[in-house]
């Protein structure tokens, strides 16, 4: 899924809303932040390891939907650590950064499993758009309308203002739909009664913010009745949508 952020970038999502996952493998200190902070720029959750034991322990809890390999690493070669990150995640496509540039090298590499190849020294726009290709080719990211929301089996249309879970269409009122929007712009993230308030409603109701927990009500009875809940309270802090469990 693709949607367009407030600074103008399409950022990816997995299908439930939440951030693409990438893990970067290089033990050199320095490009390891520095490709982590331009992932993290495009709206993605990363995280590092500095050896291929780093690497597999990583994996396995935080299930990436793309790894960026380095070859050389201090413990093992970067194609031993593939063959053991594929049998954790089979289907996750690997690209590799090296400072090998001979043809046999990137035979190995790609012969081996790997996805695609980049060698140092590289540029980092380089890196994202060779990611995105391999995302989107890996059917991670469903490229979807723009207009078209996504979290779990809930998706809401915002041009046709159609609102369906696992196919089955809900009506909403106007209100009803300008708050499930707000909610699904923002999956996972607890939103507070006054923000709420002040996007949904775009005025403050004088401290009645019973209003919200009101229509909270009407879309549960509308969206959860039956099914797994995916409207959410953190008593104190807000409400979050996520996809039913």
């Amino acid at each position: 899924m693709t949607t367009t952020s407030p600074q103008g970038r399409t950022e990816m999502l997995r299908p439930d809303g939440s951030p693409v996952r990438v893990l970067v493998v290089d033990d050199e200190a320095s490009l390891s932040e520095l490709l982590s902070m331009a992932l993290r720029y495009e709206g993605w959750e990363v995280r590092s390891a500095g050896d291929g034991a780093a690497a597999v322990r990583t994996v396995r809890g935080f299930r990436p939907d793309a790894v960026v390999l380095d070859v050389m690493l201090p413990d093992m070669d970067g194609l031993a650590v593939l063959g053991r990150l594929r049998r954790e995640v089979p289907d996750v496509p690997v690209l590799f950064l090296t400072a090998r540039d001979a043809v046999e090298d990137r035979i190995a590499g790609l012969t081996a499993g790997g996805d695609d190849y980049v060698t140092k020294p590289f540029s980092l726009e380089e890196v994202v758009a060779r990611l995105r290709g391999l995302i989107r080719r890996s059917g991670t990211a469903a490229v979807r309308s723009e207009s078209l929301l996504a979290v779990g089996d809930l998706t809401l249309d915002e041009d046709s203002h159609e609102v369906t879970r696992g196919g089955e269409s809900i009506h909403l009122t106007t209100t009803e739909f300008e708050l499930l929007r707000y909610l699904m712009r923002n999956p996972r993230r607890v939103l507070s009664k006054a923000q709420i308030l002040d996007r949904v409603w775009s005025y403050d109701f004088g401290g009645q913010a019973n209003v919200v927990e009101l229509y909270i009500s009407y879309l549960r009875r509308k969206l959860d009745a039956g099914r797994p809940p995916m409207i959410h309270t953190r008593r104190g802090a807000g409400y979050l949508i996520k996809p039913g469990e």
